[in-house]
């Protein structure tokens, strides 16, 4: 589980908190960012009146997007007291936020209509992707960044309560999100929790490393990562640029430039030539070339691609039988994975029939462009869906033959039933924006300065009890009371404090007020301490 003090290993063995490691990341960003801002505009505004946007998968759970705001504080961007400044931008939000904006010539549609067979010419589809990769390339040598003050023409294609699906396929992960467009205002509706997985690019990456471990042996790979990371380093890099060549079109192999180090250090280790062992492993489609290449045939090629294509199309689709997504009209692709022709091809040949497959000319940036769109108006995604059941454990008044024994509570002479999960909202309910759910709290004792709240989460709606299977504490909610002196206080008895949560945004937000008082309390949310 990810909390502050949760570290990372690097090849060499060395440790380093993981907080420290992304901070640097930010701080480099940052610092980045600025000098490119005062290069360009001399009268930059004071470091108060930048609002920062960070992005993270949609399928992140709430300590992964809290991590992301501390490291954030501690590379600079912001501090804790204006936290408004910094907003958490979820992925395929912005991608979705972005493509509505789009024209029809900035627009990939990888969409054919099927002949009467239901099969349809490879010519065409190829064509497709050939003009798809032409304006990829085209559109990487621009730098500009047009924000539209109106919708797109796209926009003018849909009638109010069109759905779409966006498929944000990065290097890690693959997130899904359905959105509905509401006229005339133009805002977004989530119509079903964001989903995902780990199915991004690295899969591909993963399944080259394995292929060189059957050829060369996993113990000799992991000496040589860990011995000439440098080396290795440049390996990944060779093989990145082939990865983003292969097609489905493509009938010449590939050739993969294996560093001499790598090939030096083989020879020393295992007392013979890479070529050996080429020949040695049996495996197909995989040859030596004279030029001291890997040579991998677009079979070899296509293999390494389809573990996790497989497993982004099987996602996609399971996604497409759910009730609350019917009706998709179109289906974006963004994300630097989506770049890959592969991809591309499988994508419209399973899902081409369903809806319009639509790649943005820009992909790689789509994310990147929407959120800073979503930085302007953080209010454009007006309803978003609970990824967990969110709650809390209480007292009820015991009912005999409802409640089991072994949570009968005695305390002062009434019968009580403990571990009650109370629900704030349920997995998947639809969450307006500033909605707000309300609970109030009685401190246990007069003079009490904190009170601390245990949240509860669980991936399903039918829970009872907080120790139900499947209920796990997640976090807690944090209220600093102020002292009453007896001059102060107005009210005589139990001081009751509100606390009010917001699950409508991409945090969890929480405030309170003492009810006696009107005044604010100060209340914090914590995922990662727990």
């Amino acid at each position: 589980d990810l909390t502050m003090q949760t570290q990372l290993e690097a090849v060499n063995g060395k440790k380093m908190q993981a907080l420290e490691v992304f901070a640097h990341a930010l701080r480099f960003f940052k610092q980045h960012a600025v000098q490119e801002l005062k290069d360009q505009c001399p009268s930059l505004p004071e470091r108060d009146a930048i609002r920062w946007v960070i992005t993270v998968p949609a399928i992140w759970k709430q300590p992964a997007k809290q991590f992301m705001r501390e490291a954030a504080y501690k590379a600079g961007l912001v501090s804790p007291e204006n936290p408004e400044q910094l907003l958490i931008a979820l992925e395929p939000e912005a991608a979705s936020i972005y493509c509505r904006k789009l024209r029809l010539h900035q627009l990939i549609d990888l969409s054919c209509k099927p002949p009467t067979n239901g099969l349809a010419p490879d010519h065409s589809i190829d064509s497709s992707f050939r003009q798809a990769r032409e304006q990829l390339r085209r559109s990487r040598h621009s730098r500009t960044f047009l924000v539209e003050s109106g919708i797109g023409e796209l926009w003018s294609e849909m009638q109010a309560g069109d759905r779409y699906i966006v498929a944000d396929c990065g290097g890690g992960t693959v997130d899904l999100t359905v959105h509905q467009i509401e006229k005339p205002q133009g805002t977004l509706k989530e119509l079903y929790k964001a989903s995902g997985g780990p199915y991004g690019a690295v899969g591909v990456d993963l399944a080259f490393e394995k292929l060189l471990c059957h050829i060369f042996g996993e113990d000799f790979i992991a000496t040589f990562k860990a011995k000439r990371p440098a080396a290795w380093v440049d390996l990944t890099i060779a093989f990145e640029a082939r990865k983003r060549a292969a097609a489905p079109s493509r009938a010449s192999p590939l050739n993969i430039s294996l560093p001499f180090s790598f090939i030096d250090f083989y020879r020393k280790h295992r007392g013979q030539n890479v070529e050996t062992a080429l020949k040695k492993s049996n495996v197909n489609f995989v040859k030596w070339s004279s030029q001291g290449m890997l040579r991998m045939s677009s079979e070899a090629m296509s293999e390494l691609f389809q573990p996790t294509i497989s497993q982004i199309i099987k996602h996609i689709d399971d996604l497409l039988k759910k009730t609350e997504v019917q009706g998709i009209k179109f289906l974006f692709l963004v994300g630097g994975f989506a770049e890959s022709a592969m991809l591309q091809r499988a994508v419209q040949a399973a899902f081409g029939h369903v809806c319009r497959v639509i790649i943005p000319q820009d992909v790689g940036l789509t994310i990147l462009k929407g959120a800073v769109l979503f930085g302007l108006d953080p209010t454009i995604v007006r309803v978003r869906r609970s990824p967990l059941t969110y709650g809390v454990g209480v007292l009820n008044k015991f009912v005999e033959g409802k409640h089991p024994r072994e949570k009968l509570l005695v305390k002062e002479g009434k019968n009580w039933c403990t571990d009650i999960f109370e629900k704030f909202v349920s997995v998947d309910q639809s969450v307006a924006l500033g909605e707000v759910v309300q609970r109030s709290y009685c401190p246990a004792r007069p003079g009490q300065r904190k009170t601390i709240i245990n949240i509860y989460c669980c991936a399903t709606d039918d829970v009872v009890y907080i120790t139900d299977p499947g209920v796990r504490k997640c976090g807690t909610i944090s209220l600093e009371l102020e002292a009453l002196g007896d001059a102060s206080s107005p009210v005589r008895g139990r001081r009751e404090i509100r606390a009010s949560m917001q699950f409508g945004d991409t945090e969890i937000k929480v405030t309170a007020m003492d009810i006696s008082t009107s005044k604010t309390v100060r209340a914090t949310i914590d995922f990662l301490s727990n």
